[in-house]
C-alpha cells in the first residue's frame, strides 16, 4: 500500500485525475527552484532570471524530443490541458466554420464547441460504439466543404478507449483539415509522433502521465498555423511595442510563467525518457489486464470499455448492479482507503455513448507508481463490497 508523505497509508487510484505520487525529483527541484533562483524568467537580465529560463526552455526542448517536435519554440506552456484545448479551439474556430469531434471527448473539448456553436460555428459530433470506438471512417463521412477541423481525444478518460489518431491524422491531412488532438490520458504512457501521426494541434497537461505538478500543460502548434491569442500582456520581449508580440512562444505565454512547476514537468519528463515510455506503459498494461481479468469472475459487475489492453488505457470503469456509483466509491474511501473517481467524469456524451449516463460509473485509474499488490487489494474490496451491498 502507497504510505507517503504524512504517514497516510491509502491506495491511490485516481491517475486519470491527476498522477501521484510523482518521482521524487519532481518534488525536490520544485522546492530546489522556490529556494534558490525563483525569479521572473525573461523579465530580467541577472543570474537568477537567467537561470529559471535557461531550465523553462530545456522543459520546452525534453517535451520536443518527446512528441518529436521539430521546433521546441511550438510548445506553448498553459495551466493544463483544458486551458490549452481552449487555445485551440477558440483561437482557430469562427463563425461558418465546421468542426467534427467525437461523443467520448471530454467537456473540455465539448464546452468550447457549444459556446461557439452560439455564435455561428458548426458542430459535428460522431458517435462512438458501445465501447467507446471511434470508427475513422465516420470522421470522414462527415467532412464538410467548410470543415476547418477535427478534434479527437487519444485515450479516453472514462473507458481508457485508445481512438486511432494516426489513421484520423491522416484523413485530416488528405482534406487539408486541422488535426487536434487532445492527449490528457495518453501523453507520457502512449507513443505520440506529432510528425508521423500529422497533428497540427497537441494539447497536454503536464500533471497526469508527465509526472509534473498541477498548474502545468502545454499546447504544440505546428509551423506556420495562426491562432488568436486569448490573452495579452507583458512577454519580457519588444515592450516598446503596444500589441502582443507575433514571435512564439510569447504571443501565447503573456505574464508571469508558473517556473517552478514548468522546471518540475522537466524532470517528470526526464524521468520517463530515463525509464522508458515503453516500459512505464508495459506496467500499466500488465495491472490493467490484471484487474480486468479478476473482475470478470465476479458476479454483479459491470465492466466499460474494449476490455484489451491493446485497445485500451490503464482505465477501468465499472458499476456493481444498479447501485449508486457514489456510494460505492464513498464504501471504498471510508473502509478501504482506496481513491478512485465516480460520476460523470466530465465527459456526459461519453457516458451516454456507453449507456451509463443515469448511473453514473466507478472509475479505477492506475499509475506507474501503482502495484500488483493494490490491484489485488482493490480486487478484493471489490469483491466484498459486491457480497454485501
Amino acid at each position: 500500500m502507497v504510505n507517503h508523505r504524512g504517514g497516510v497509508k491509502m491506495i491511490y487510484f485516481d491517475n486519470a485525475a491527476t498522477s501521484f505520487p510523482k518521482p521524487e525529483i519532481v518534488y525536490d527541484r520544485i522546492m530546489e527552484v522556490m529556494k534558490e533562483y525563483g525569479a521572473n524568467p525573461g523579465r530580467a537580465g541577472h543570474k537568477m532570471a537567467l537561470r529559471a529560463g535557461r531550465d523553462i526552455y530545456e522543459t520546452r526542448e525534453m517535451v520536443s524530443k518527446l512528441f518529436n517536435i521539430k521546433n521546441p519554440m511550438n510548445v506553448i506552456f498553459t495551466f493544463n490541458c483544458t486551458d490549452s484545448l481552449n487555445l485551440g479551439i477558440k483561437g482557430l474556430l469562427k463563425p461558418g466554420d465546421h468542426v467534427i469531434a467525437t461523443s467520448m471527448e471530454h467537456n473540455s473539448v465539448l464546452r468550447p464547441l457549444k459556446h461557439l456553436e452560439k455564435e455561428g460555428v458548426e458542430v459535428t459530433i460522431v458517435q462512438g460504439d458501445s465501447k467507446g470506438r471511434i470508427d475513422p471512417l465516420d470522421i470522414e463521412k462527415a467532412i464538410k466543404s467548410n470543415t476547418k477541423m477535427i478534434i479527437t481525444v487519444h485515450v479516453s478518460n472514462l473507458t481508457g478507449t485508445i481512438l486511432p489518431i494516426k489513421e484520423i491524422g491522416s484523413i485530416a491531412k488528405k482534406h487539408g483539415i486541422i488535426y487536434l488532438v487532445d492527449g490528457a490520458q495518453s501523453a507520457g504512457v502512449y507513443d505520440i509522433d506529432v510528425e508521423e501521426m500529422n497533428i497540427d494541434l497537441l494539447a497536454f497537461p503536464g500533471h497526469k502521465g508527465l509526472l509534473g505538478p498541477q498548474g502545468t500543460g502545454g499546447l504544440y502548434i505546428r509551423e506556420g498555423l495562426e491562432l488568436k491569442e486569448l490573452k495579452e500582456g507583458g512577454t519580457g520581449s519588444v515592450s516598446d511595442i503596444l500589441y502582443q508580440p507575433d514571435v512564439l512562444p510569447d504571443k501565447y505565454e503573456s505574464g508571469t510563467p508558473n517556473a517552478p512547476g514548468i522546471i518540475g514537468l522537466g524532470e517528470g519528463i526526464k524521468y520517463i525518457l530515463e525509464t522508458g515510455i515503453d516500459n512505464i506503459r508495459k506496467k500499466e498494461e500488465e495491472l490493467t489486464a490484471h484487474f480486468i481479468e479478476e473482475l470478470q469472475k465476479i458476479d454483479g459487475i459491470k465492466i466499460y470499455g474494449p476490455l484489451n489492453v491493446k485497445e485500451q488505457g490503464a482505465v477501468v470503469t465499472i458499476n456493481i448492479r444498479d447501485e449508486d456509483s457514489s456510494e460505492i466509491s464513498y464504501i471504498l474511501d471510508e473502509e478501504y482507503d482506496i481513491y478512485v473517481r465516480s460520476g460523470l467524469h466530465c465527459a456526459p456524451l461519453a457516458h451516454k455513448t456507453i449507456g451509463s449516463f443515469k448511473q453514473g460509473a466507478i472509475r479505477f485509474s492506475f499509475g506507474p507508481f501503482n502495484t500488483h499488490e493494490e490491484i489485488d487489494l482493490g480486487i478484493k474490496a471489490i469483491k466484498q463490497i459486491s457480497k454485501e451491498i
